[in-house]
């Protein structure tokens, strides 16, 4: 299964970066003068009677290749801001998704939009690191990590003053992520084994989520009658990459899917 294969690699690419920078130092660093101030992802997606847009910089994906061909990351997130997005994702992972940290941190410098680092978390160390680079929420997989780490990661990222989406795909996961105290819930469309994608995934998930929790409905969001769909269900918000990636204008794109 390919999220096996990004985790292992993740492993391999942990080892190596931690070796150059420990935690302790990461926690140097956060006591750096000018280290900037955390922005609420929470409160800029959750609103009352509309459904937000968290917008992703997105180069490419193990799925589809590559989806971007001609792509600058600070002019993507300016284009994201000057549209009204509520929230910008930043793909980091650099093996499968072409990402980079060094996005999140020139994005960060650039626009006052709050940011999700989207990655493949699996050790405290990526957690300090996140919120060195300028993430104002973390990415957390249920499906990648146990128990024990999906609350320590959450409570070490609220300390830090961060968020953390907490993303499931099916009731076993959910469960976890309540369980754990996940205050956003991300909830993915697109079956990770099969990479089929259903946005019943989210109607079927929906009523379990307590009404305290923003919930994020995540992939194969492509169209106006989808984001109608995803808001009658009391979805808060979605996360929208591809489509907007492919768009031949991104601002006429999120104009196109955004709903009153």
């Amino acid at each position: 299964m390919i999220l096996d294969k990004i985790i292992d690699n993740k492993k391999i690419q942990l080892e190596a970066e931690m070796k150059q920078l420990t935690i302790e130092g990461w926690k140097q660093r956060l006591k750096r003068p000018g280290m900037h101030a955390v922005r609420d992802f929470f409160g800029a997606i959750k609103k009352e009677g509309q459904i937000s847009i968290i917008a992703e910089v997105k180069k490419a994906s193990p799925s589809k290749g590559i989806i971007k061909e001609s792509f600058e990351p600070v002019e993507i997130a300016k284009e994201y801001c000057s549209s009204g997005v509520q929230a910008i994702s930043v793909l980091t992972e650099k093996n499968f998704f072409m990402g980079d940290d060094d996005y999140l941190v020139r994005i960060r410098q650039t626009i006052p939009t709050p940011l999700l680092r989207k990655d493949f978390i699996i050790d405290l160390w990526q957690v300090y690191q996140a919120r060195c680079l300028g993430a104002d929420a973390i990415l957390l997989i249920a499906a990648v990590l146990d128990d024990e780490r999906l609350k320590k990661f959450q409570v070490v990222a609220g300390i830090l003053g961060m968020q953390c989406l907490v993303e499931v795909h099916d009731r076993e996961e959910l469960e976890r992520a309540i369980e754990s105290g996940a205050s956003i819930i991300g909830i993915n469309n697109r079956n990770l084994k099969t990479f089929e994608v259903d946005l019943k995934t989210t109607e079927s998930l929906m009523n379990y989520i307590p009404h305290d929790r923003a919930v994020v409905s995540e992939s194969g969001i492509r169209t106006r009658e989808d984001m109608r769909y995803l808001k009658e269900l009391g979805v808060d918000a979605v996360l929208i990459g591809e489509t907007f990636m492919r768009a031949d204008s991104i601002s006429e794109k999120i104009n196109e899917l955004r709903v009153v």
